[in-house]
């Protein structure tokens, strides 16, 4: 019975504060480049110029791994870039917001979800960067498409939900643990070498078996290459990568919302 009452306030408070997510949503995508000349026009130049820089440095390398190189790298740097931003952007979204947390009353996982969202808006965006790519390569370079890029949305959903889970994780301990947003910096860092953006792990030169498979452990891996399957069309749809990071990003919201829950009353003492 106290369970049905707690959801049932979740659902009510939900309802309630939802025009309040809608503007921390709205405020973000209008902060982010408030001060930019070029402005919202940066959701498309970032991925462009950073994807082309990849290209120019590893084509040489990568070249005959997949036909399609430009597109391989775009998919896996416009992932990465939002899973990496989203997560931060959750991370501060507590200590952020202390001001209005310390006066009136707000359901707190309303700050990481909505500045997540965010996120999730510009990354939508961002994505009309990657389809001027594949009218590119459709119309002068042969590329098909097929019905699975229609699932494509499938990965993108369990990424956010990942992003989402983490972001909780992250918002409760840098209330506690200041110096958790920069030993993040450097695991973010890390994270992108470990996430298959310009290579792909299955054709690395790595004898040891146990590094590969800590790399292939990377849920970032599955939801890269689902994604990228269903772009580029090449290969076969993996349900071993889609329930491993579907089922990691499930429990990864579980701990968070469990973990966030615990000590939302005490952040008001440490912000």
């Amino acid at each position: 019975m106290l369970q049905k009452i707690k959801n049932s306030n979740f659902v009510q408070d939900f309802l309630k504060y939802r025009y309040l997510l809608s503007e921390i949503i709205r405020r973000n995508i209008k902060v982010q480049y408030r001060d930019s000349v070029l402005g919202i026009f940066w959701t498309f130049l970032q991925p462009l110029l950073s994807t082309l820089v990849l290209v120019a440095v590893f084509s040489n390398i990568f070249h005959n791994r997949t036909e399609y190189y430009p597109i391989y790298v775009l998919c896996g740097r416009l992932l990465y870039d939002f899973y990496s931003q989203a997560t931060k952007r959750g991370m501060r979204s507590i200590t952020t917001a202390a001001g209005v947390i310390k006066k009136v009353y707000v359901p707190k996982y309303i700050y990481p979800l909505g500045n997540t969202l965010s996120c999730f808006v510009t990354f939508l965006i961002s994505l009309l960067v990657l389809v001027a790519f594949m009218i590119y390569f459709i119309i002068f370079k042969g590329m098909s498409l097929t019905p699975y890029v229609l699932l494509a949305i499938v990965p993108v959903l369990i990424l956010y939900i990942l992003s989402f889970g983490v972001g909780m994780i992250l918002a409760t301990m840098s209330v506690f643990f200041k110096d958790i947003e920069y030993l993040y910096e450097v695991f973010c860092m890390l994270l992108f070498y470990m996430t298959p953006v310009f290579y792909s792990v299955e054709t690395l030169n790595i004898s040891n078996s146990f590094i590969k498979m800590g790399l292939m452990a990377n849920p970032l891996y599955s939801i890269v290459n689902l994604f990228r399957f269903c772009i580029i069309g090449t290969g076969t749809w993996n349900w071993g990568w889609f329930f491993y990071s579907f089922g990691f990003a499930i429990v990864t919201v579980i701990i968070g919302g469990l973990l966030f829950r615990a000590k939302e009353d005490k952040f008001i003492l440490h912000i």
